[in-house]
Order: C-alpha cells, then structure tokens, then sequence
C-alpha cells in the first residue's frame, strides 16, 4: 500500500489528523473501539491514527518482541518510571483501574470508586482475583500496595504528586479500601490506572527483601502474563508467560509466551523486524521507519499517542522570559521538523498536553475542541508575529539561548537546528549543546546539572489519559516536572479548581482554561506532537496501537493471524 499524500496540517484548529507525508507503506485506520484487540477500520480518504490493530484469531506458541529503549533496571512497580520497566510491568502487575486503547478508564481490580467530596475515596474490590502462585488477592495487598508509594524506604519513583496528596489509605471493609485525600482531587481514578493503583503480593514483597524485582526474586502479581525467575537473561531478554489462571476470561492472553528482547540499536532492530527474528516493536527508531515502511512481511501502524517533544525552560538566561519563548515557538517552522525529522509521523503542538488525550475527552465533553480553539494562543509560524511577541521581552536578547540535548541521539540537533533558524531571523542567537546521554539524564532530577544552560529538550508523554494532570505536573507550583520554578498564582487557582470540580464536563472547561494560561506563559515550549510508531511481522496481531502501552496489558492481545 502507498502511504495517501497529506496536505500539511493548519495550526488552529486541530484535530486528531496527523499529516504523514514521508513514509511508504504506514498503516493507519479510523477509531477503533477501545476493547482488548478489535478491528482497525479500512483506510479511507478520511484516515485518522490507529487505536487498535486486527483482532488475533489464534493462539500464538510465542512471540519475539524488542524493547527499542533497551534493558530494563526492575521489576519493581514502583520503580517502573520509563519505557524498559513499564512496557513490560504493564503485563504483569495489574491497577486498580486500566486505561483503553481509546484512552477511557475502566474499573480493573476494582469494581467501583464513589465518593462525595473529591476527598474520601471508597473503592469496591474484587473477590476473585488470584495471584500467580494461586493465592487471592485481598484489600490487605491492595492497601500494602498503594503504602508503598507512602513509605520512604520503597523509594518509590511516584512518591510526588498525585501520592504525595493522599492522607490515608484503609481496608474499610471485606471487598472495600478507602483512600483519603489531603485535597479534593476528582481524578483519581485515573491515577490508580497507572503505577500508582498497581497491586503486588505483601508477602513475596517483603520475603524478597532487597532482591525484590530482580532478575532472582522478581516479583508476584496477578496480571495475564507472568514472570518465572530464570527467565530474565541479563542483557539479552526476558520471557513472560501466560498465566492459565487469571481472573479475566476475556483478557486472557492469546500467546503461550512473550519473549522482549533489549536491541537499541536502529540498523539492528530494522534488519530483526525486517528478517522476522523480531516479530515486533514499540518505538521503531526514526532511521527505520522508511525501511520497514516498504517491508513487505509486515506492517508498520501509526497510532494515537500521548508523547510530545517539547523545549524545557530552566527559568535561566534569555530563554527564561515568556516572551522570548513564544518568539522562538512562532519563528521554528514546526511542520518541517514534524516532516522531516519525525518522518512525517508529528504534527505540530499546539500545547503541552498531545492533542489524542482531548479528543478522548470531546467524546464525553462535547464542545470541548470549539472551546479550545477559542481560548488557546496561536502558535502558528509566522516570523512576524514573532517579532512582535519579542517587543516584550525584559532581558539582554544579545546573550546566547544554550539548550542541552543527549548528544547520541542527533535528530534533536536536527529540531533544535531549526529552531536556531527562526532565532536568527529576531536576531537571536540559540546554542545547541550535545551532553553525553549519561549525565543528561540528570537536568530531570538535579538542579546543578542544568546550571549553565537555558534549556532542554524532552520527549515527554501522559501518565494518565488526563490533560489536567499533566498540566499540574508541567505548571503547578513545586510540581514534580515543574523544572524552571514557574510559579503563577493565576495558573495555580486555575489548576485547583479544575481537580476539585465534580462535575466532568465542567472540569474540562475549567482545564481549558488553565491550559491557556499556561500556554501563554509556555514552561515548556511544545514542538510536535507524535505518533505511536509501532511495526507487527505479518505472522502476529493485535497489538493496541495507541499509547497505553506503559500501562495497558498490550502482550495479551497479541495472538496470531491464522
């Protein structure tokens, strides 16, 4: 099939089209239902990102994957925090609430959440849960669980936050655990579709001891597929395998085994996928997608995502004043980088929360996309209007804009190329600077690290299908992604009255417009939204194309073709 010819995609308004202009052979297909499998629509004149992909019709022996971001550091669910730990934990240990394919949330180990004040949460358990060694869960583990998160000593990755708002968590009941909250947060269900809701058997946890989700102990939960110590071999893959007993019938897991292998290299993974030693990957590196998009043993999907790459501003230099970041975002020329560097798989942002998460929320906010597009800024490029945001600016705009970028990874010299382009034409001047990988890691964790730069780039995505939490977590004072120190009062009580709001479709207006205060401001200077860049050997399906893949139990839908 040859990919259809897009025209580019206009800034405002935006909806979930992608323009995808450069690679051959990318599968895409209209909304597909938000079930485990599915059937992904024939492309049309009118094609939109994949949700899901062609339902498997049998069981598959086993399944050869790749994790393309590598190794993964535990089993632990509470220190699952990037894509090695969660792409593969998400098949294991199982929340108290699952996020979709089409980005719902749907009651998981749990049956029900009530509550009357956004404060004290009541949840209804499930009595029929067993964890792979045939013991049941009970409120016992699912209160251990949710503690973890509380306790300094499990020096959980989540601990800030959502986490950091919860007062008490209690078995109130044979099938019930009430958690209360500091706050009024109306959310929180979504929260316990992540990490955070995630349950695992107290008594392996605390028998393992510190040998807890290693390669020997690794852990006990009561997902669909399983882990066996002895069946993570360091340095080369882990095999997950099904387990016969789980409690769902209907998300039971079509393969016997899921072996992921932890290939990062671009030209090794485009040959595995190519060749059929790796049947599939999440991922699939930017350099591989023209090879594989003319495979002829398989097919390359794009689906609905919840990343985006942005600039974060440290709050430093040049790059510090607001003005002078809106400037730079209407002078880069977005659509090119979306077109030539991301292949034609982005689009350009209009905001820092990815566009896919609220056109889930239109579904059940109706009118919520108009109301967007009334309040939102343009960030259209147009070298004119940023000329003239940057009348506003407060600082010496002769001093050098010097943003940071993981060195190995070039495609961000590329964007950040471009965007030193339109800086030229206000006559800025913007320092792109390689670090090597291994220290870049800490400008997300260490103020020192990031001294000396304005800075730097991220390619970030949704805990949670909400936009609201990600706009706490990008823009509230002291929040956990909040890197520069932005505080404004305005965007705070915006924030707050958007997560104690009861009513949904009120929250989603209120959320609206906190994230028009925020974009006024930009924290974070959004680039281009992304697709899910996903690629299936034709001997497999099934697989959800959307991004739920960090905590959806994506392994148990894949099944074979025939």
């Amino acid at each position: 099939m040859k990919l259809r010819m897009e025209n580019n995609v206009k800034f405002a308004p935006i909806r979930a089209s992608i323009a995808l202009l450069t690679v051959g052979g990318l599968a895409l297909a209209g909304c597909a239902t938000g079930s485990r499998g599915g059937d992904a629509a024939t492309p049309s004149e009118d094609t939109e990102l994949l949700q899901t992909t062609p339902e498997a019709t049998a069981e598959a022996d086993s399944v050869a994957w790749n994790s393309t971001y590598g190794e993964l550091a535990s089993l632990d669910p509470v220190k699952a925090f990037n894509y090695p730990e969660n792409t593969i934990v998400s098949n294991l240990c199982e929340p108290l609430f699952e996020m979709q394919p089409d980005f719902s949330v749907q009651p998981n180990l749990a049956t029900e959440s009530n509550t009357d004040d956004g404060k004290t949460w009541v949840f209804g358990i499930r009595d029929d849960v067993t964890f792979w060694d045939g013991t049941p869960m009970t409120v016992d583990d699912v209160v251990y669980s949710i503690k973890r998160h509380l306790d300094p000593a499990e020096g959980s990755y989540w601990g800030g936050g959502v986490v950091a708002n919860i007062a008490e968590v209690a078995a109130t009941g044979e099938n019930e655990v009430t958690i209360t909250l500091q706050t009024p947060d109306y959310t929180l269900p979504s929260s316990l579709s992540t990490i955070i809701g995630v349950v695992v058997q107290q008594a392996q946890r605390e028998a393992a001891g510190e040998n807890y989700g290693n390669p020997e102990a690794g852990v006990m939960c009561t997902g669909p597929l399983k882990f066996t110590p002895g069946n993570w071999k360091q340095g080369q893959s882990i095999t997950l395998e099904r387990y016969d007993d789980y409690w769902d019938a209907d998300g039971k897991a079509m393969a016997k085994e899921v072996s992921i292998g932890f290939v990062v290299d671009p030209t090794a993974i485009a040959n595995g996928l190519s060749t059929g030693e790796i049947q599939g990957s999440y991922d699939v590196p930017l350099p591989a997608l023209n090879q594989l998009g003319s495979s002829e043993t398989g097919e390359l999907y794009a689906g609905q995502g919840m990343q985006n790459m942005a600039i974060i501003s440290t709050g430093e230099g040049v790059f510090g004043d607001p003005a002078v970041r809106r400037a730079l975002t209407r002078a880069t020329d977005r659509q090119a980088i979306a077109d030539t560097v991301y292949e034609g798989t982005g689009t350009p942002a209009r905001s820092v929360v990815p566009q896919s998460p609220w056109d889930a929320v239109e579904e059940t906010s109706p009118g919520i996309a108009d109301l967007r597009d009334e309040q939102l800024p343009d960030l259209s490029f147009d070298i004119e209007a940023a000329k003239a945001e940057l009348e506003d600016a407060e600082v010496d705009l002769t001093q050098p804009i010097k943003i940071a970028y993981p060195s190995e990874r070039s495609f961000y010299a590329d964007i950040l190329n471009e965007m030193a382009n339109g800086a030229k034409e206000l006559g800025i001047t913007l320092e792109p600077t390689g670090v090597p990988s291994a220290q870049f890691g800490a400008f997300f964790s260490d103020p020192e690290a990031r001294a000396g730069y304005d800075g730097f780039v991220t390619t970030n995505y949704l805990s949670a299908p909400d936009p609201l939490l990600h706009l706490i977590s990008v823009a509230k004072t002291g929040s956990d992604q909040n890197y520069s120190g932005f505080s404004d009062p305005a965007v705070d009580a915006a924030l707050d009255a958007a997560i104690g709001e009861s009513d949904d479709a009120e929250r989603a207006k209120l959320t609206v417009e906190a994230e028009a205060l925020i974009m006024q401001e930009q924290p974070w200077v959004p680039i281009n939204d992304l697709a899910v860049r996903m690629y299936m050997d034709e001997s497999i399906t099934g697989a959800p194309a959307s991004f739920v893949y960090l905590y959806y139990p994506w392994a148990a839908d894949l099944g074979a073709t025939a």
